[in-house]
């Protein structure tokens, strides 16, 4: 359940305690901050984390519980954020989701990482390699993560919008109109495109508090006027990633509705070419069913030229509807 526990002073780690009690009074003495991650823990795991750092209940059950909206919640003793990291899948063309619940305190950071797509262990190093930024407590954890969450995004929407213009030529291609999985692949990179956003849409109004007062309220606590350029910072690359979303989302539903008049028109020329070919196979019909019907009395029967006149008049009839359908467009 735990993947690391450190208390950190001046920027530099030093190990905590196995068992996190007196972690947080080790670095409040120390004048440091501890920082704890746990990996998807059971309820009776994470209770012992959250009774020594007393963390709200109700931010203890949406950690434990999981699938929730990137969120920032203020309590009277810590700060409780969520972040969806994204990751990319090549081989499968696909996005998925993890959840991060950072919960942050004077003195304390406590992650609580959900699924494969948001490993913390990279953020942490790089840290440790820049004291100057850790030194200045623990909102460096919180600047840390979200920074690496968006800089990620940034590579997911590149490789979406590289794929959206293959779907794009697909689908203009000469064979794209009729080719019979062209609609479900369109419509499924819509629903990648979505779960994408529902990890990028959320987070703006949490990073605009964190990046300081303004019109989401006033100043979040924990978070010094020295932090808040960094958030500014995510909060400007996270802007530009919703814009690519926006952006997407808007070309892949007119990529659709290209793709359905395409196949509109293609059924079009097909029932245009039906119609002319039924409308030619009409002529033979006419003079045939009349004549084949069983009057004793009709017209032309005994005339020795009636047979040829009448194949030499279905044969032009069907010429000049060949040619008036040709010139047209229909065949």
């Amino acid at each position: 359940m735990s993947v690391d526990c450190a208390v950190y002073r001046e920027g530099h780690r030093t190990e905590g305690p196995g068992d996190f009690s007196g972690a947080l009074e080790e670095a409040r003495a120390s004048g440091g901050f501890v920082w704890i991650g746990l990996h998807e823990p059971t309820e009776d795991e994470f209770g012992l984390v959250s009774q020594e750092f007393g963390l709200h209940p109700l931010a203890v059950e949406d950690a434990l519980k999981a699938h929730q909206r990137p969120k920032l919640e203020v309590y009277d003793d810590s700060l409780f954020m969520v972040l969806k990291p994204v990751a990319y899948e090549p081989d499968s063309d696909t996005v998925s989701s993890g959840e991060v619940m950072i919960f942050l305190g004077d003195a304390f950071v406590v992650t609580v990482r959900h699924g494969e797509g948001s490993p913390l262990n990279a953020v942490r190093s790089r840290l440790e390699h820049e004291p100057e930024l850790l030194g200045k407590g623990p909102t460096s954890v919180v600047y840390a993560i979200a920074d690496a969450a968006v800089d990620h995004y940034l590579d997911v929407a590149t490789e979406l919008q590289t794929d959206l213009e293959e779907l794009e030529d697909e689908v203009f291609s000469p064979d794209g109109a009729g080719a019979r999985h062209t609609a479900s692949r369109i419509y499924t990179f819509k629903r990648q495109v979505l779960e994408f956003r529902r990890a990028t849409g959320p987070l703006t109004q949490p990073m605009a508090r964190l990046a300081g007062p303004g019109a989401f309220g006033a100043a979040v606590p924990f978070v010094s006027k020295k932090a808040r350029p960094f958030f500014r910072d995510v909060h400007d690359h996270l802007t530009r990633v919703n814009e690519s979303v926006e952006n997407l989302d808007r070309l892949v539903s007119d990529i659709l509705s290209a793709h359905l008049a395409q196949v509109s028109v293609r059924q079009n020329d097909d029932m245009r070419k039906i119609s002319a070919w039924a409308a030619m196979a009409a002529i033979p019909t006419l003079p045939t069913g009349i004549y084949g019907m069983n009057f004793e009395h009709m017209p032309e029967l005994r005339w020795e030229g009636s047979y040829p006149a009448v194949i030499v008049a279905m044969a032009v009839l069907e010429v000049l509807l060949y040619r008036l359908f040709k010139r047209r467009g229909w065949m």
